[in-house]
């Protein structure tokens, strides 16, 4: 990894915590833990991450043990549907292969981003002189005092 990670110790128990363990009470325990602790460090979870846990019980979704997973169409799109088996609650998704998330385009990578180029520095406006008047000369003011 390039750089240090802000925050190493969260993440590492965050991965601890996102595991599969065989009792679904267990890791229902470990994903709400995992989902607290996210939210109160303020830490940007991974989408493969967030779409693979229940946001109404906290279930880990595992298609076909813990939750059923449907294509649908509509209005032209293709959609992935999650229902939880637990609390049936659904989530949606886009399912298009040309479709990128925001973390994945090059403009959401910090090392892609250039250095702002500094604005150069305008010429004084604030009281402009108008073409047709000539400019008029200031000469400088001689100290002679006698």
């Amino acid at each position: 990894m390039a750089g240090q990670v802000k925050d190493r110790e969260a993440f590492q128990r965050l991965s601890f915590l996102y595991q599969d363990p065989e009792n679904q009470a267990l890791a229902r325990f470990y994903c709400h833990t995992e989902r607290t602790i996210a939210k109160r460090l303020v830490l940007r979870r991974d989408p493969s991450v967030k779409r693979t846990l229940c946001r109404g019980c906290s279930s880990l979704l595992i298609p076909g043990l813990t939750c059923t997973q449907r294509q649908r169409r509509c209005k032209g799109q293709r959609w992935t549907v999650q229902t939880c088996l637990t609390c049936q609650r659904s989530q949606r998704f886009l399912n298009d292969p040309r479709h990128l998330l925001w973390g994945d385009r090059p403009e959401a990578q910090l090392g892609s981003q250039t250095d702002p180029i500094p604005p150069q520095p305008q010429p004084n406006t604030a009281n402009p002189i108008p073409a047709h008047l000539p400019e008029e000369k200031v000469q400088p003011q001689s100290s002679s005092h006698q």
